[in-house]
């Protein structure tokens, strides 16, 4: 090989490894999302899934889920999609869902996507935090 080819291709290389990187790798700061709802006892049927009926099952339904993730069922949302796990239950500041819902953090993550066709718009804090506070109450 070339001496002068190497350090170029030594730097791609580089440059391809961490764009490739996980998104697990990237640093959740959960001083930055909506504090979780105090409501005690919250459940996905009766808490949860209307938020997502509302805001997510249009692209996360059970047909063709983008990212292999449906918004569907209790089961479906803690298998994850293709980046799972999505749901870490009793851990909300570990969820890369709620990081997604709030908007905080790599913005090609953002749920529901700004500007998205449906004009489904963001979670509510109160929305975020009900959906917190269902994950640190164990995601049942």
């Amino acid at each position: 090989m070339n001496r002068s080819f190497l350090p170029l291709a030594t730097a791609a290389a580089l440059v391809l490894g961490l764009a490739a990187a996980p998104a697990a790798d990237k640093k959740l700061d959960p001083s930055k999302l909506p504090a979780a709802a105090t409501q005690a006892g919250v459940t996905f049927d009766k808490d949860i899934k209307p938020i997502f009926e509302k805001s997510c099952v249009k692209c996360h339904g059970t047909e063709k889920p983008k990212s292999k993730f449906d918004a569907t069922t209790l089961a479906s949302v803690l298998k994850g999609g293709k980046n799972a796990p999505d749901v870490v239950p009793g851990k909300s500041g570990e969820s890369p869902l709620v990081y997604s819902v709030a908007h905080v953090g790599d913005e090609d993550d953002f749920m529901p996507p700004p500007d998205n066709k449906a004009k489904i718009p963001p979670l509510t804090k109160d929305q975020i935090g009900l959906i917190r506070a269902w994950i640190d109450q164990g995601a049942k």
